[in-house]
């Protein structure tokens, strides 16, 4: 991960990048559709990741 001023920019597995912002405490249900989208991780794998 790095980070630039208020986004941090996070990599996957397999190679792909998302910007998410940093300076909320919650993110946005939008904002992470779109976070999902561009790493290419379904809604599902991702609340069986963080469901814990």
């Amino acid at each position: 991960m790095s980070q630039r001023g208020s986004h941090g920019k996070y990599k996957n597995e397999k190679g792909y990048i998302a910007i998410v912002p940093m300076n909320k405490k919650e993110i946005p249900p939008g904002t992470l559709r779109s976070i999902l989208k561009q790493m290419r991780v379904d809604l599902e794998k991702f609340e069986t990741i963080f469901k814990n």
